[in-house]
């Protein structure tokens, strides 16, 4: 093996760069253009032009507050809000017009389309402001708006659940637990254990674009503006409810994607405890459901085969929302205070994690909506005597006997059935009888599933009068939820115009 010749260097040579530091927005200070690979390596516009339209409006509030404080007359704010606009439409029809820019990021693609079209006056808008508290601001803007968007997907699989469990209401299934059989319970219980699982994570979701509430503008680049621009008109204009207090921390610190991620986590967590349950349900061992043709695909080889495809998938892309949130908190654990270039690695996985759960949201949705309930072997699997143990133990409390001496009574009684091959619910009476003299006639009216159900009228029980209040309950719940969502939007809407 032979060394690298002595008149060569062992390492690559420096590429050669065609990006000359004029035109950056940091270019002053430097001799010399970018390594090509380098720039090309610490490049966000391919991603972060997803920010686009809130760079623009960021951009237009931030106009208003120089001509404010008189760094932009009257005159010129109107014609850089003008060329903005222009941007906006543009970057909204000309996907061309994105992909061919060289520029670094969103907020230097703008600003190059600014100075095109305005010329020195385009080079004014950056008075005052670093990029550190755009990004900061824009991201904040993404998450809110994503948030609204996950929540709308979320109550519509509310609604999936809460009509195939009033259609399928009064349908008893085994409950388990350990994956065994326990006690009958409605399957319309079963899916509102999901729904309200569900309105939680609205509640976390809200939260997180509750914490991502806080406009950034005016921090600078760490230590605050310059000039007395009026950061709370500027951040009711965005749709904030507040400015940021703390200039510093407003531009290094992330945690209001750290909360969306976690808020999609459980999400996504909850949506591949879901998809378990269904792929169960759809085998032949269960057979509670019929898949839909709609979310299922085949085999190449076995035409036989129906595949929860849907469910499967939905359970195993719950991994990539996970990897995202411990992707940020990797990349933040240890960083300095003050904005680091590390940050830039914060989008990236906000904005796959979002789009993962919307699409995971909407396919759960459609899926449950499409499926077909197999009522006769739900009520068959729900007669089995395992699950009406604990029916002949209440009897016997009912009559007088401390819980833990029914619960051995009842215990020894399924252990001889066992021994004797026999359902327990089918020894006689006079059998019963050898194990507790208390068991009477009406024993057998204790021992069916409507009565067992109907025992459970506690409030959250599945007592088909509980289970009915709960449906109307969740309908009103998410009635109100989506009534408060349109006032939001039209509020935007109207703050926006």
């Amino acid at each position: 093996m032979t060394g690298a010749p002595k008149d060569k260097p062992s390492g690559p040579s420096p590429a050669q760069s065609s990006h000359k530091p004029e035109g950056k927005m940091w270019g002053g200070r430097f001799e010399r253009g970018p390594d090509e690979i380098f720039y090309e390596f610490q490049r966000s516009f391919k991603f972060d032009r997803r920010l686009l339209p809130y760079e623009v409006a960021v951009d237009r509030a931030w106009a208003k507050a120089l001509a404010g404080v008189e760094i932009l007359t009257a005159g010129e704010a109107l014609e850089t809000l003008a060329a903005l606009d222009q941007i906006a439409e543009r970057a909204a029809s000309d996907a061309a017009w994105l992909e061919a820019s060289e520029a670094e990021d969103v907020h230097h693609f703008v600003e190059l389309a600014l100075v095109e079209k305005l010329g020195e006056l385009g080079q004014k808008l950056h008075t005052g402001r670093s990029r550190n508290e755009l990004v900061a601001t824009e991201f904040r803007l993404f998450i809110k708006d994503a948030s609204g968007e996950m929540r709308a997907g979320v109550a519509g699989l509310i609604a999936a659940m809460l009509e195939q469990a009033e259609k399928c209401f009064g349908v008893p299934m085994p409950g388990a637990t350990h994956l065994q059989p326990a006690q009958p319970i409605l399957f319309s219980h079963f899916l509102l254990g999901h729904v309200e699982g569900l309105f939680g994570h609205l509640d976390r979701l809200a939260a997180a674009a509750a914490s991502a509430d806080a406009c950034p503008m005016g921090s600078g680049a760490l230590a605050g503006c310059a000039f007395p621009v009026n950061r709370e008109a500027i951040a009711r204009e965005l749709g904030f409810s507040r400015a940021t207090p703390n200039s510093v921390h407003a531009v290094s610190q992330r945690d209001f994607a750290l909360d969306y991620l976690y808020a999609l986590a459980l999400l996504a967590t909850s949506l591949s405890r879901l998809a378990e349950d269904f792929i169960l349900f759809a085998t032949p061992e269960f057979g509670f459901i019929a898949l839909p043709d709609e979310y299922s695909t085949g085999s190449s080889l076995m035409p036989q085969k129906k595949n929860p495809d849907a469910w499967e998938l939905i359970r195993g892309k719950t991994g990539r929302i996970t990897a995202a949130l411990f992707s940020l908190l990797t990349t933040l654990k240890g960083l300095p205070t003050g904005y680091q270039r590390d940050l830039q690695e914060d989008k990236e996985p906000v904005f796959a994690a979002h789009d993962q759960a919307l699409a995971m949201v909407g396919v759960a949705g459609g899926a449950v909506a499409a499926t077909q309930i197999n009522v006769a072997r739900l009520r068959e699997a729900a007669s089995g005597p395992a699950l009406l143990a604990t029916e002949a133990a209440d009897y016997l409390v009912r009559r007088g006997v401390p819980f833990r001496q029914a619960h051995e009574i009842v215990g020894k009684i399924v252990r001889e059935a066992e021994r004797r091959g026999e359902s327990w619910t089918a020894l006689p009476l006079a059998k019963l009888k050898t194990f507790s003299p208390l068991f009477e006639d009406d024993l057998r009216a204790a021992l069916t599933v409507e009565a067992s159900l109907a025992a459970r009228s506690v409030p959250g029980g599945t007592a088909p009068n509980r289970v009915r209040a709960a449906l109307a309950d969740y309908r009103a719940r998410l009635k109100t939820l989506r009534e408060k969502g349109r006032a939001e939007a039209a509020a935007t809407l109207e703050a926006a115009s």
